[in-house]
Order: structure tokens, then C-alpha cells, then sequence
């Protein structure tokens, strides 16, 4: 069964946050970059995070945790620069599962089932919820070259595009998919008649 490597993007600089938003603390205590990392860890074989080279805390963090640390230098250049650098390290793999450490919300289920369509043959997969399609998104092994030429600050926008026609979607229950932390107020809880929100 091909191994699958989460690939945890924590490089951003939290500019519109006003402070490191990966090591605030949900409501229940648990930091933001630590959630993501545990749920992204439920599907995946190994989980690598890239950080910024001036983030020694949240690199400490995150490797206490179980999580292999990346550093990747070019981190202000763009999320591209990040996850290039962090299938580099994460190579070989059967495939690559990429969740944002500013989203902590998506539900482990998610993750594994979008790491079982990897495993089952998808070059590409992503969940959807009520139409919507979100994180994490997954990458199989035949996309290595496409991803790590990957530069700027459009993540992997450009390889899902050029394969769109083979891009797999499941449906799930779960808005935890497009619901990120970009400043204070996201941490507060949602007025939602979803149990789940």
C-alpha cells in the first residue's frame, strides 16, 4: 500500500493575525498548528511540517509533538516555495495529502477518506461539502515534478487546474474544509446549527 505524507503548511507570517496565529489556542486550549498537525497525522503515514527559518518555537512544537520539520528559507516568497519545499523533503511517497496549519477544524475522517482515495488510485482529491470544495487536498507520487517546481503564492492552484479533469471528489460532512484562522475573531465559535461547526 503506497504511503501517504501529510504535508502541513506552517510558514505563513500571520500578518493579517497581528501575532503568530499557529501557537493561539482554540477555545478548548489545544494550540491551532497542533490540531491541524494531529488531524492531518490521522490519515496520513508520516506528517511533515515546513516552517518559517525565524519560528523556532512552533518548530519545536510541532517535532514534540510527532511531526518531521521542514525549514523552508524562501517562506515569504509564498505558500509555493512552502509546499515545493515540503514535498522535496517528503519524497519519495506514494502520494501527498496538503492541509494549512490555520485550518484546525477539518474533522480526521476527512483526512482519511481524502488519503484513501490516494491510496485507491486518484492523481488528484479533494472533499466537498454542500458543493464547496476545500482542504486537505491530495497529490499522488506522478505529480512530484509539478509540485515541487511549484513558486508564489498560489499553492498548488496551478497543478489542481491542469488536472482538473482528473481530480476526484468526495463528499463529506464536514465545513471544518474552507474554515480557516486569519484573524482574532475566526477563533470565536460560529453561530451554526450544525453540531459540528
Amino acid at each position: 500500500m503506497p504511503k501517504i505524507v501529510g504535508i502541513l503548511l506552517a510558514a505563513g507570517a500571520s500578518r493579517r493575525y497581528g501575532a503568530d496565529k499557529l501557537s493561539q489556542c482554540l477555545p478548548d486550549g489545544e494550540p491551532i498548528a497542533l490540531r491541524a498537525y494531529r488531524n492531518l497525522a490521522e490519515g496520513c503515514d508520516r506528517v511533515v511540517a515546513v516552517v518559517r527559518p525565524d519560528n523556532q518555537a512552533l518548530a519545536e512544537r510541532l517535532q514534540a509533538a510527532g511531526a518531521e520539520v521542514a525549514v523552508c528559507r524562501d517562506a515569504d516568497l509564498g505558500m509555493g516555495h512552502s509546499l515545493a519545499r515540503g514535498v522535496q523533503v517528503a519524497s519519495p511517497a506514494g502520494g501527498w495529502l496538503v492541509a494549512l496549519a490555520d485550518m484546525p477544524w477539518i474533522l480526521p475522517s476527512t483526512v482519511i477518506k481524502v488519503a484513501e482515495a490516494l491510496r485507491g488510485g486518484a492523481l488528484v482529491a479533494a472533499p466537498v461539502f454542500n458543493g464547496q470544495r476545500g482542504h486537505p487536498v491530495g497529490f499522488a507520487e506522478a505529480l512530484a515534478p509539478e509540485l515541487i517546481a511549484l513558486q508564489g503564492d498560489q499553492g498548488a492552484k496551478s497543478v489542481i487546474q491542469a488536472h482538473l479533469h482528473q481530480l476526484m471528489l468526495l463528499d463529506c460532512d464536514d465545513p471544518g474544509i474552507f474554515r480557516d484562522i486569519d484573524r482574532p475573531e475566526d477563533l470565536l465559535p460560529r453561530q451554526c446549527k450544525n453540531p459540528i461547526c
